[in-house]
């Protein structure tokens, strides 16, 4: 008598992972900005306890002034570095856009406003620029945008001196439009008696918005996906070409906003300035949580970062410091947000 063969088993169909439940840790421990949170905390903390001014209302309002500076460029620039890109000329750019809307106006004798508009147009040309340098030849984006912030600090000081006979533009603060474009750059407003500079209201409205763009846009996966892989991302259909020229018209756009603020705030602008600020950028996305290679960050991140740049930068002066060491303490915390950064996506990792 012939034994029955034994029924085969069904396979076991392997959960979805889309299905599966993520601990809130897991998710906490995920996110790029949770090490910059945790490097603002302490800052802040140290701050209020060696600085006796520093929890001071009016204060705080200076702290939050000095981030949003540098966090309206850090923003884009994150968005930037996750699609795997760098701009080097972001900070030169800024006093460019700057320079173009007081010399056109001031050279036309027109409504400043019309100034700001030429000014945006041609700011994000040079975006547009780089992008499309970028995508159409072979040097890296640290080549091309280092030779787009080589010519741009020439052009800022030569067409400035051709102009105007000096280094700094002519004063506008007579020309028509000026009150209005003052108020939407760089006006202040007064809450529970502190005053706060509308450049925070700037900085907050672009963390929202880019913040969007990255996690509820096609436009964000492709971000990401040119960041990873682009060429794992141009085989499945991402623009790549239009995602990288889009990211540096939006650090344009960024450069625009910081421009015009510098130029309403003070009235005249010193075609020397905005040297060295690209790297600040930067800095403020790495502490942040982006990584240098792309694929990774967030913009919330690079607001942290920048914030953490404000606290430094006034608790220093609060706690009544030599100035001179401040950029000893922005390398350190940028030496210790990478290491906490690093670390913290190990542990994410580990938890998967």
């Amino acid at each position: 008598m012939s034994a029955t063969a034994p029924a085969p088993e069904k396979p076991v169909r392997a959960a979805d992972e889309r299905l599966l439940k993520t601990s809130p840790l897991k998710k906490l421990l995920g996110r790029p900005e949770l090490g910059s949170v945790v490097g603002a905390v302490a800052v802040f903390l140290f701050f209020a306890v060696v600085a006796d001014s520093f929890l001071q209302a009016t204060s705080l309002a200076t702290v939050l002034y000095a981030a949003s500076t540098i966090g309206i460029m850090a923003v884009p620039v994150a968005l930037l570095m996750i699609g795997g890109e760098f701009d080097l000329s972001a900070g030169v750019m800024v006093t460019t856009s700057a320079l173009i809307s007081s010399m056109f106006s001031y050279q036309m004798t027109a409504n400043v406003w019309v100034g700001v508009g030429v000014s945006l147009l041609a700011t994000l040309a040079i975006g547009v620029f780089n992008g499309v340098m970028l995508i159409r030849t072979d040097p890296p984006s640290f080549i091309i945008t280092l030779g787009t912030f080589l010519m741009l600090t020439g052009m800022n000081l030569g067409f400035t001196k051709l102009i105007s006979g000096t280094v700094s533009t002519k004063s506008i603060s007579d020309m028509e439009g000026f009150p209005s474009a003052k108020d939407v750059f760089a006006s202040t407003l007064t809450i529970g008696g502190v005053d706060f500079k509308i450049t925070i209201v700037w900085w907050l409205a672009m963390v929202a918005v880019a913040t969007w763009i990255l996690l509820r846009t096609r436009a964000g996966n492709w971000i990401f996906a040119v960041g990873g892989g682009e060429q794992a991302a141009r085989a499945v259909g991402v623009p790549v070409g239009r995602t990288k020229i889009g990211l540096y018209m939006g650090v344009a756009f960024g450069a625009w906003v910081s421009g015009q603020h510098l130029l309403f705030n003070y009235d005249v602008v010193q075609s020397g300035e905005g040297v060295g600020n690209e790297l600040i950028y930067i800095i403020a996305a790495v502490i942040g949580g982006c990584l240098i290679t792309g694929g990774y960050g967030s913009a919330v991140g690079a607001a942290v970062g920048a914030l953490i740049f404000g606290m430094t930068s006034k608790g220093i002066v609060y706690a009544e410091w030599n100035p001179d060491w401040f950029k000893f303490f922005l390398g350190a915390m940028l030496l210790l947000a990478t290491l906490l950064n690093a670390w913290v996506r190990k542990r994410a990792e580990a938890t998967k």
